[in-house]
């Protein structure tokens, strides 16, 4: 009798708990794996049963800030240092479009020697242009006027040779406008070069030797190379009636 009381106190407890009792009512095991199932009211069917779980709502992953356009820069230039040359033209063109001009120049001067894309003097020429009719008046001597001064020199090579089936046709005075600005407003020592060249042919405007001396005297004096050795030969006496010298634009190697 005392163990009855015993189990049947058992299974209530267990009740309350909402756990299935360890014995049946008769004494029996409750079956191994047994649901356990809360009773429920059968006037108030909703009490004993559990409320559902609100639902919790996950926060957005927070997006990837887009790279600042000097951010693009880098990576534009590492990527074709790298061989990346589809993620460079990506990344340089990002930045060139929010007016950066390092990335303007370098896409000009990818396009105009082919490095990394095929070779186009037409979108070398754009890139360009666009570059020195935004900052044409930028501080000299400031890290960007490096690259709108060779912007203007590479302008006048082009126009120089102009490009053919293109409306971009020889232009010998509009190239000494080029190089004469370049030289006079940012002493690009390569525009006072190719300047010097142009007085002294007479190309494009004066044949002038003495402002052909003059030009490449203070292109010499910082460094250029070739002006150095022009002025040579005229002191020489072997100058004087060369021809222009319309090879590739060298200032870009000094822009790294």
């Amino acid at each position: 009798m005392q163990t009855s009381k015993v189990l049947l106190s058992l299974c209530l407890v267990g009740l309350a708990l909402g756990f299935s009792p360890a014995v049946g009512l008769d004494g029996t095991p409750a079956p191994s794996g047994a649901v356990v199932v809360p009773l429920s009211n059968p006037d108030r069917p909703d009490l004993g049963r559990a409320a559902p779980l609100a639902a919790v709502p996950l926060e957005p992953m927070a997006a990837r800030p887009s790279p600042t356009p000097f951010e693009a820069l880098r990576t534009g230039t590492q990527a074709l240092r790298d061989g990346r040359a589809d993620e460079a033209v990506t990344s340089l063109e990002y930045a060139a479009a929010k007016g950066v001009p390092g990335a303007m120049w370098k896409l000009g001067r990818m396009y105009a020697d082919g490095d990394g894309v095929d070779k186009n003097k037409l979108r070398a020429f754009e890139y360009f242009q666009n570059l020195t009719k935004a900052h044409a008046y930028d501080p000299p001597g400031t890290p960007q006027s490096r690259f709108v001064a060779n912007a203007f020199v590479s302008l006048g090579q082009i126009y120089l040779e102009g490009i053919p089936e293109t409306p971009v046709t020889p232009d010998p005075s509009r190239a000494r406008q080029m190089f004469s600005y370049a030289a006079s407003y940012f002493g690009d020592p390569d525009a006072q070069y190719y300047l010097a060249r142009l007085f002294l042919d007479g190309a494009g405007g004066v044949k002038d030797a003495r402002q052909a001396v003059k030009w490449l005297g203070l292109a010499a004096n910082k460094g250029q190379y070739q002006a150095s050795r022009a002025r040579l030969g005229i002191v020489r006496g072997q100058g004087g009636g060369a021809s222009v010298s319309h090879g590739p634009v060298l200032a870009h190697s000094r822009q790294g």
